[in-house]
């Protein structure tokens, strides 16, 4: 079936289902049929007559603020993009209305001492998403103004769980005040690595059950403390073959990874509220040798779908990990092409350190949905799981709907679709690297 006649079939149930269906969860009408056949009167058996009860008034239509975006201001809702300084995080948010912003070890002793952070949140007219890498140990932006945390290796081996919960639930109350409210941790990597390793003292244990304790206790705290939690670095970092800051690494194929280091994702990926973040390793079985899985439409699958390693199905928020500084990623996709890769694969939230670039990642994902490689089905329920995150209403307590550009309206909340990867690429315009089509 061609990419038009499945637009048009697509379009055609959205105008259907948006005609039938009320926001507000009203009476479907096979029930108010019904109830209203049971009070018609009953003049055969000489019972009095009984009038019909009123019709409700009409639910109100279902508004969101993002409703009022331009479809490049919708896309940049999307982006988590490292900020150097405060004016850096304005500029970008005033600018491109971008709808998060990470924080790295340069920027978080100027938001620590002042309240430009919190100027900003009052300033943007939609919540900000707020991240940073908190883990403990040689992972921490916040040791110089909160105390030190102890790497996971070593809360696994010196603290119990309960000990772990008190003290990312500190941890988290440091980074609410602080104005964050995601942190990318724990880690639910399982390693033997050695503790200077690109994971090592990162992994609770090596012992697949011993993270789950861990990682549950960690991510109960950072909850305890208003702070979302995002697992990583799906689907399991622990056994690569280097590290992805320096190279393209591998890790065992997939069908090695599910009883060993998929078993804790498989366990978390029912925590309520989390996110999870896919990292950069290719994956024999599942990515083939040509992508990382963070831009790979089969690992962003097999965590939706969760069947494929004895998962329940993860409808949370997806995020990237860094897309700027890591070279497993940028030795063969350059930050636009990756940014766009990355949402057609299925991401929800690129991720990258730096705000360089955003201007042509906009034009790059632009791109995707003109040409049908990214469905702006897809693009509204990114938003509706990131909407959720930073606490901006929708339909029906999450949903999205509304335009998604100056064409028309667009509801999120439609039956499936053919997957993303499915969807034709053509080539790019002059200057744009063309997105090359993904494997299947």
């Amino acid at each position: 079936m061609s990419f038009a006649h499945r637009f048009r079939v697509a379009a055609t149930v959205l105008i259907t289902g948006m005609a039938l269906a009320g926001c507000s969860g009203g009476e479907p009408a096979e029930q108010a049929s019904s109830a209203s056949s049971d009070i018609i009167s009953d003049t055969a058996a000489g019972a009095p007559s009984v009038a019909a009860a009123p019709e409700p008034p009409p639910a109100p239509p279902c508004e969101s603020p993002l409703d009022r975006l331009t479809q490049r201001e919708r896309i940049a809702q999307l982006f988590t993009v490292g900020v150097s300084s405060v004016a850096d995080a304005r500029s970008a948010v005033e600018q491109f209305k971008i709808g998060g912003i990470f924080l790295g070890g340069d920027v978080v002793g100027e938001v620590v001492s002042g309240d430009g952070l919190a100027q900003l949140q009052r300033d943007s007219p939609l919540p900000l998403l707020v991240a940073i890498d908190e883990e403990g140990g040689r992972v921490s932006r916040i040791s110089p103004f909160a105390g030190p945390l102890p790497s996971a290796r070593v809360m696994a081996a010196t603290m119990s769980p309960e000990e772990v919960r008190a003290a990312a639930r500190a941890r988290g109350e440091f980074l609410r005040g602080m104005g964050v409210t995601v942190d990318f941790a724990p880690s639910l990597d399982v390693s033997e690595q050695p503790d200077n390793a690109v994971i090592g003292d990162r992994s609770f244990s090596p012992d697949p059950a011993r993270v789950v304790s861990y990682a549950r206790a960690f991510s109960n705290g950072l909850q305890d403390a208003g702070i979302t939690p995002v697992f990583k670095h799906f689907p399991g970092h622990g056994r690569s073959s280097g590290d992805s800051h320096l190279q393209t690494v591998t890790v065992p194929p997939l069908d090695q990874l599910v009883p060993y280091d998929l078993h804790p994702f498989a366990e978390l990926a029912v925590t309520p509220g989390a996110g999870m973040m896919l990292g950069h390793q290719q994956v024999p079985g599942l990515t083939g040798l040509d992508r990382p899985a963070s831009l790979s439409p089969a690992a962003y699958r097999l965590l939706r779908d969760g069947r494929g390693y004895g998962a329940p199905p993860f409808d949370g928020p997806i995020f990237t990990d860094d897309l700027s500084g890591m070279r497993a990623v940028t030795d063969a996709f350059p930050l636009p092409q990756a940014v766009a890769e990355s949402l057609v694969a299925g991401a929800d939230s690129p991720l990258w350190i730096t705000t360089a670039g955003i201007n042509e990642a906009l034009d790059a994902v632009e791109h995707a949905l003109g040409v049908g490689a990214l469905s702006r089905v897809d693009l509204d329920r990114s938003l509706a799981r990131m909407a959720a995150v930073r606490g901006i209403p929708g339909c029906l307590g999450g949903p999205v709907t509304g335009q998604v550009d100056e064409a028309g309206p667009l509801a999120a909340d439609l039956p499936t679709l053919p997957p993303r990867a499915d969807l034709p690429f053509l080539p790019a315009p002059p200057g744009l690297t063309e997105l090359a089509p993904a494997p299947r």
